[in-house]
Order: structure tokens, then sequence, then C-alpha cells
């Protein structure tokens, strides 16, 4: 009897961990956690630099602080084992020249042109991080692939349209003014956030499911939040750019959107870091 208790829990706790570990998987958990550092710098800089060249003179300093967090998750992601692969460096060596340039000119420019420009070199991260998601994918294990995908093709998009929305939103809040173009806008970002949540809410239920005990229980709440954060965030920029928007504080509304792409990342962070303990194997 106490033979077979043995053997059962052997063949549980080989279930929960495998038997080798996952070197390359450990590798692209550090990795994609640099690069997501590097995707909120960006957008924090593009969000700040919009709201300043729109007359919120406070934004400033916060500029400045963010282009440091950027050159520092670039510093990371050029240190990794990940940035020996050809493609990948190619990718990344680009988008870091790019974000140098845009930061030196970017407030003598336009507001509406830097803000294109900073979110375009976003589009180009967002794309990499898919890159380092599909070229390394055969490379990791069943959750680490799943879990992987969920972050880098769901939880990132859904941070950049929030920081588009944040970003975009309180350059508005800040002129004090909106046309019939840019609440369009605010519209179509608006939607575009309500469908990853969504997308998010059903994935991360399916994979906490598929995989019972490879995420700890914390992550429901998590997930929760974000949806309680996008959905009150949503209903805001909806009622009040159509309606209240010389009422919109820039600075209060840039917070909570900041306070949800940080509930998105906290979701992010635990399901990396459960990828990473993945990795790790008996032997």
């Amino acid at each position: 009897m106490r033979i077979l208790l043995i053997l059962s829990l052997l063949i549980f706790s080989l279930s929960a961990k495998s038997l080798f570990s996952n070197s390359a998987q450990a590798d692209n958990s550090i990795y994609i956690g640099s690069l997501k550092d590097l995707v909120i710098a960006t957008q924090k800089t593009r969000g700040l630099t919009n709201s300043y060249m729109n007359g919120n003179i406070a934004a400033m300093l916060l500029v400045y602080a963010n282009r440091k967090d950027m050159k520092k998750a670039i510093g990371i992601m050029e240190s990794l084992p990940l940035a020996a692969d050809p493609v990948i460096n190619s990718r990344a060596t680009t988008i870091s020249q790019s974000l140098i340039t845009l930061n030196n000119k970017a407030f003598k420019m336009k507001a509406s042109e830097a803000f294109a420009s900073y979110t375009e070199q976003i589009g180009q991260t967002l794309m990499l991080a898919q890159s380092v998601s599909k070229r390394f994918s055969k490379d990791l294990n069943p959750f680490g692939q799943d879990a992987s995908i969920i972050m880098m093709e769901t939880m990132l998009p859904m941070t950049e349209y929030v920081g588009q929305l944040r970003g975009f939103g309180s350059g508005l809040a800040a002129k004090g003014t909106i046309n019939k173009a840019e609440l369009e806008k605010i519209y179509v970002l608006v939607n575009e956030v309500k469908t990853l949540n969504t997308n998010l809410q059903t994935q991360m239920n399916q994979l906490t499911s598929k995989y019972k005990g490879k995420l700890p229980s914390e992550i429901n709440s998590q997930i929760a939040a974000v949806n309680a954060k996008a959905t009150a965030y949503s209903l805001f920029a909806e009622k009040k750019f159509l309606s209240d928007v010389k009422n919109i504080d820039p600075n209060e509304y840039f917070d909570e959107g900041t306070a949800l792409i940080s509930a998105i990342i906290q979701a992010y962070n635990t399901n990396n870091s459960a990828l990473l303990e993945d990795s790790k194997g008996w032997l």
C-alpha cells in the first residue's frame, strides 16, 4: 500500500513538472519579460509626450523618466541569449535605433506625428514579440506554447490599445476639445479594448482549466480585475469624450489607463513566472 502511495505521488509530481529542464523556454521567458518592459515604457513615453505637447506641462519630466526605462529594457534584451538569433537581433536592433532617433526629435515634431511614430515603433515591437513566440514555439513545453500565445497575441496587444486610448485621450483632455474624427478614433480604440478583453477572459479560463496547477490561484482574481477595469475605462471614454471632454482631467485619465495596463501586466507577469517555473525539470 505504501509503495502504491509513493508511486502515485511520483506520477503526480512528474505530471506537474517535466523530467528534463527546458533552457530554451527559460531564455524565452526572460526575453519576453524585457520585451514587455520596452513596450510599456514606449507606450508611456508616447502618451506623456502627446499630453505634454497638447499643453500638459507637468508631463515633461515623466517623459524623460520613461525614455530611461526604454533604454534599460533594450539593454537587457541585447544581453540575453535570444539576441544572438540573427532574425531577432536584426529586428531588435532596427527598433532600438529607430526609438533612439525618435526620442531625440519627438518634441520638435507635431503632436500627432510624434504619436503616430511611437505607435509605429510599438507595432514593430509587437511584431518582434510574435516573431519570438512563433520562431521558438517548437522549443517550448505544451503549457509554455499556450501561455506565450496568450501573452504575445492578446495581453501585449491589449496593453497597446489601452495605451493608445490613454495617450490619445489624455491629449484630447489636455486640449479640451474633440472633433468628429477624433471621437470616432476613441470609439475604435474602445472597441478594440473590449474585444481583446473578451478574448483574454475566454483564453485564460481555458488555460487554467487545461493546465490545472500550472498557474497560482491568484491568476483568477487578476484576470477578473482586468475585466472590471477594462469595462469601467471603456465606458468612461465612451461617455465622457462624447459629452464632457472639457472636464476630463488629463492626468487622472492617464493614471486610470495606467492602472488598467498595470492589471494586464500583473497577469502577464504571473503567466511568465509560471512559464519560467514550467521550464524547470527534475533533471
